[in-house]
């Protein structure tokens, strides 16, 4: 089993808050991680799994069952499925607040399921459970190169073959399309624009969002795929990385860029079928960067947030990490052994007022590129970020 970095925080919220609520995409482990984490605390445990139409019946008298199982420490799986028992715990939680009481898991972020309110304000501590990244999966024997191709998701990353992680995430892409979204939100979402929008991000992963050009292929309208990038943000399957336009006087790009978050996931869409095959595909390089993109976001520090940088002038850079309104880092995705950099990425440095830059590439070796810009690999990238937790 592959050691999550998240168990200690788990385990420190626990300590501190009524409830703790574990997010994350389906299929990541949350269930099995929190099974785990009680299991070594020798909690007295209580599980609901709402998506079992039984356990959702018995919810029905949640007041009653919570308070039978007071002492109790009662683990709600999909907690998005009935979205009103955040209103019902909040007296519940305000009679005893002892910690650790409740676990709530969810597929769905609060913020687009109907009825979710602010309601457990203070008594509640989110987390989110991400694939595994790249630093667990090289702790657990597992290859850089293994990780980029299959991704994250346990499953996939430890099947037996590249054809039974092919197997698996083609099954995962289907449920999604056919049942899972329109589950968590609890609205009818057509699996034709779903499975044709998701093409589409997967053939563009990186690319500036531009709501009119998807809404013209799809055959609908600008705010309908725009709900529809939404549902699928809200289910941790996309990632939408903002442009850096604070205090910049040149005429920048502001729409976002839009990635796939898991690897795997990105290679299956775009009928990638084996390690082999990757490094000549055409999209190699938008693989890299949406790679790379969401590893630094596992790990970079929590007061840090990313963007990236396009001026109409031909600046540009993959990533700038920002405290507030400071820019402390620049960032090129590159997928050579002999990087480059463009003029646009000095000048981006020049204007922004960075002295730190760095060349991503997938090998380790470290070097000086020019000045104020190294070179330097993932894991090394990822190690420095981590130490400055």
């Amino acid at each position: 089993m592959i050691k999550r970095d998240i168990a200690e925080q788990l385990q420190l919220l626990l300590r501190e808050f009524p409830a703790v609520a574990l997010l994350g995409p389906r299929q990541v482990g949350k269930t099995t991680l929190t099974r785990q984490l009680l299991k070594e605390t020798g909690h007295d445990v209580i599980y609901f799994d709402l998506e079992d139409d039984r356990d959702l019946s018995r919810m029905e008298n949640a007041t009653f069952i919570f308070g039978e199982y007071a002492d109790s420490c009662i683990v709600l799986d999909e907690i998005q499925r009935m979205p009103d028992l955040f209103r019902q715990l909040r007296p519940i939680i305000d009679q005893n607040r002892r910690p650790g009481r409740f676990i709530l898991t969810g597929s769905a972020s609060p913020a687009l399921v109907k009825g979710v309110s602010e309601s457990l304000a203070g008594r509640i501590a989110y987390a989110e459970l991400s694939t595994v990244n790249l630093l667990e999966a090289l702790e657990s024997g597992i290859s850089q190169s293994q990780h980029w191709f299959r991704g994250g998701f346990p499953k996939a990353l430890t099947s037996a073959s590249d054809q039974g992680f092919i197997r698996w995430a083609e099954n995962f892409i289907r449920a999604y399309i056919e049942r899972d979204l329109s589950l968590l939100f609890g609205v009818n979402l057509s699996e034709t624009i779903i499975r044709n929008f998701w093409y589409m991000l997967a053939g563009q992963s990186g690319g500036i969002w531009n709501a009119e050009s998807y809404a013209s292929a799809l055959g609908v309208s600008s705010p309908t795929v725009k709900r529809y990038l939404d549902f699928l943000e809200g289910a941790y399957m996309v990632r939408q990385l903002p442009a850096w336009y604070v205090n910049v006087k040149k005429r920048v790009l502001k729409a976002p860029k839009v990635y796939i978050r898991d690897s795997g996931l990105l290679h299956v869409l775009n009928r990638i079928r084996s390690e082999a095959e990757l490094p000549l595909h055409l999209t190699v390089g938008s693989s890299w960067e949406s790679y790379v993109i969401e590893q630094i976001y596992q790990r970079k520090p929590a007061h840090l947030e990313m963007y990236y940088y396009r001026s109409q002038h031909g600046a540009e850079c993959d990533l700038i990490l920002a405290d507030g309104i400071k820019p402390l880092m620049a960032v090129e995705i590159k997928f050579s052994i002999n990087p480059r950099v463009s003029k646009g990425f000095h000048i981006v440095l020049d204007d922004l007022g960075i002295d730190q830059a760095f060349v991503i590439t997938p090998s380790e070796d470290q070097y000086p590129l020019a000045e104020k810009i190294k070179v330097t690999g993932l894991q090394h990238f990822l190690l420095m970020m981590s130490s400055q937790n």
